[in-house]
């Protein structure tokens, strides 16, 4: 059997209790991940619905989708050298008109969101630049925090990553990866968005 991260389709089966039921409605889940956590994010939020079918698109894949057969549509995108990757702009902007009518949601992943006066959608430059750049105002939104994965980054892209955290009071120390998501927020997200109707 395939490993249901890794597909694009799968079902969501029950799990333990206190997970959301959704009658098997299809819900949509589209995301850009640069590095992985943005996924890993998506995949935890998913451990808390269950009776559902759920379609995963990564964003960088430009996918054209008909927002108007799923129950839900959940968009996540991280944050690389100050911006979304151009993907996730392009989509909302051909799509906003279904996204608007839609039970949509949307979080972003950012490493300044790991300082807690910078981690709600209303103190977070990153959602901020979102919703001043998107024809979307989605109802429902999110910040997390993401990792800082020196083991993934090139020689290039580290040095650029150590100058951005050496100027936020973050770690240049790139003998260890660090993970700052909060799981509970994330999962406190997702129960609340699948319960919303």
């Amino acid at each position: 059997m395939a490993d249901w991260k890794s597909s694009h389709f799968w079902y969501c089966l029950p799990l333990h209790s206190g997970v959301a039921e959704v009658s098997m409605d299809k819900i949509l889940v589209l995301y850009s991940s640069r590095d992985g956590q943005t996924r890993k994010i998506v995949d935890v939020m998913l451990e808390e619905i269950s009776g559902c079918e759920v379609v995963m698109q990564d964003l960088h894949t430009l996918p054209k989708c008909n927002l108007s057969k799923y129950a839900k549509v959940l968009i996540g995108a991280s944050i690389r050298y100050g911006n979304f990757h151009p993907s996730l702009l392009s989509f909302v902007h051909a799509h906003h008109e279904q996204l608007e009518v839609a039970n949509a949601a949307f979080f972003c992943v950012n490493l300044t969101a790991r300082k807690p006066e910078k981690q709600t959608p209303q103190t977070n430059a990153y959602m901020k630049k979102f919703l001043r750049l998107s024809p979307w105002k989605p109802k429902t939104l999110g910040v997390f925090a993401g990792a800082l994965q020196y083991s993934r980054y090139n020689w290039w892209q580290t040095r650029i990553i150590q100058l951005i955290m050496k100027m936020t009071g973050g770690s240049t120390n790139t003998s260890k990866d660090l993970e700052f998501t909060d799981w509970n927020k994330v999962r406190d997200f997702a129960k609340a968005f699948w319960s919303k109707r």
